[in-house]
């Protein structure tokens, strides 16, 4: 194998990594803790566990942030000609740069809302905090579902 094959190999791998990692930490806090969670906790346990789960969560999302931004702009420039690259990469860059700007606002905003509610024990305000987290996280969700299919499939189109 040659440099620039295992290069290409390694790029494309942890970008593919960096996406698993936060659309797939998004899907399960969705569709499998954010249930599960609602029906057996109550606000107070509720507002503690989700405040502990992203404290967890949200610094792999920044490590995938940075790679995928790392690993994207590489790939583009490498093997797609740069700004001249075929549509579907296009897509994904502006939503996957989307995606970024809603979890930075996810991140200084309702996200610290949830903190400091929740070490003030103030759980109407966690859990405002909280629902705000919950439609982003759906929002950046779909995107990410969409970016997913993009890379799977666009260049079929």
């Amino acid at each position: 194998m040659t440099t620039e094959l295992l290069l290409r190999f390694v790029a494309q791998l942890l970008h593919v990594l960096s996406a698993v990692v936060w659309v797939g930490g998004m899907f399960f806090a969705y569709m499998v803790l954010r249930p599960a969670a609602a029906t057996i906790l109550e606000s107070p346990m509720r507002l503690r566990l989700w405040s502990g789960t992203f404290s967890r969560f949200f610094p792999w999302v920044w490590g995938a942030v940075v790679v995928l931004l790392v690993t994207g702009f590489w790939m583009m420039f490498s093997w797609f000609g740069g700004w001249h690259a075929p549509p579907y990469v296009q897509m994904m860059l502006g939503l996957g740069i989307v995606m970024m700007f809603i979890y930075f606002h996810a991140y200084f905003a309702p996200y610290r809302r949830l903190r400091r509610a929740v070490e003030k024990q103030d759980w109407p305000s966690g859990g405002r905090a909280l629902a705000q987290i919950r439609w982003i996280v759906g929002v950046n969700l779909l995107i990410g579902i969409v970016v997913i299919a993009l890379g799977a499939g666009g260049r079929f189109f």
